[in-house]
């Protein structure tokens, strides 16, 4: 059993990804305090939408139903993971009818923050198009930030494609009938984690990582593109597969006097601590250009290991189609079993 963790790196230039609620006629960008420090962010709920919205043009998408009104509506997908890949990696809850069914997520995403702080400016512009000689132009600002946004990623691949029929509470994926119908789809049952579970054909588990990898490869979306659109595919990409799910490369990317920095020497030593979970090399996707002559810097700090094969770096488009074509060609099947009791 494995679970693909690392970190994803978005680089901001003069940008408004991710925008908080207007304040005084000016839109503002989502931002935290530490201590005095601000650190613009994109949510994790922003960041899943860009890459739902990334997925293939042919890979059906689950439809959502909203109903209610005021403040008593409620908004929820089909639940249907056998049918839909956001469904199933993306997790969903639907409670109608007194019946709940809940699939807590397969892909956990956290908040991309500033690795370094940096304060919003704001952005003053003015409509007067058309307007008559002598009449006031309508206001208006907005925020924007130039910034290296980080955050970590987690894959559980082994509940790819594996939906609980039973257990406690909300913890069902599927309705008995949906179950049914999957069985009789190909699918087959089993006993996953304590709990009756349906799993779809390996083929398709397979699959479904590799487009969830190509979308990452090739992710697009944020907000005022309009006005300031920039990149959004990786900048730098950290993937490793642990066989325990554990995260152990957050604190790669440091803020030092003012820039960010990665640091080869956390991440060597965080190798050695976990080589025993490790279930492959840890793939580095680092983007040309980015943080400068870093890249050459940390590939002489880590040549040892990446003699040892112990680390690969590459191109974030190309390391993350090549894991994709490898997990579909059955190269990393063992990454989707769960170790026994």
């Amino acid at each position: 059993m494995s679970f693909l963790v690392g970190k994803v790196v978005e680089e901001v230039v003069a940008g408004a990804p991710n925008n908080g609620e207007g304040l005084d006629n000016t839109g503002t960008v989502k931002r935290l305090k530490v201590g005095r420090d601000i650190h613009p962010y994109v949510s994790a709920q922003a960041f899943r939408r860009w890459l739902r919205d990334s997925l293939p043009a042919d890979e059906p998408r689950s439809g959502v139903t909203r109903s209610g009104s005021g403040s008593n509506q409620q908004a929820h997908t089909a639940g249907r993971p056998d049918h839909f890949l956001d469904d199933d990696l993306f997790g969903y809850m639907v409670a109608v009818k007194k019946q709940n069914y809940q699939r807590d997520t397969v892909l956990a995403t956290g908040t991309l923050v500033s690795v370094v702080p940096q304060r919003p400016t704001t952005d003053f512009g003015t409509m007067s198009r058309g307007f008559a000689a002598g009449e006031n132009p309508v206001i208006h600002q907005h925020e924007l930030y130039s910034a290296v946004l980080a955050g970590d990623l987690l894959l559980d691949l082994p509940r790819v494609g594996v939906f609980e029929t039973d257990g406690s509470g909300l913890r069902i994926s599927i309705s008995e009938p949906i179950a049914k119908e999957a069985l009789a789809g190909g699918a087959e049952s089993v006993t996953f984690r304590g709990v009756s579970a349906v799993r779809l054909p390996l083929p398709e588990r397979r699959r479904r990582v590799a487009v969830l990898l190509r979308a990452l490869a090739e992710l697009r979306g944020g907000a005022k593109r309009s006005l300031h659109y920039g990149d959004r595919t990786p900048a730098l990409l950290v993937l490793a597969p642990m066989k325990g799910g554990v995260n152990p490369f957050t604190r790669i990317l440091a803020a030092r006097e003012g820039k960010p920095v990665f640091s080869a020497d956390v991440l060597a030593e965080e190798i050695t601590a976990w080589k025993d979970e490790l279930d492959g090399p840890v793939r580095i996707g680092w983007a040309p250009g980015f943080l400068g002559d870093q890249r050459k810097s940390v590939e002489k700090e880590l040549a040892q290991l990446i003699a040892e094969e112990l680390v690969i770096i590459d191109h974030p488009r190309i390391l993350l189609r090549g894991l994709a074509s490898a997990v579909e060609e059955g190269k990393h099947d063992g990454w989707f079993e769960d170790a026994p009791a």
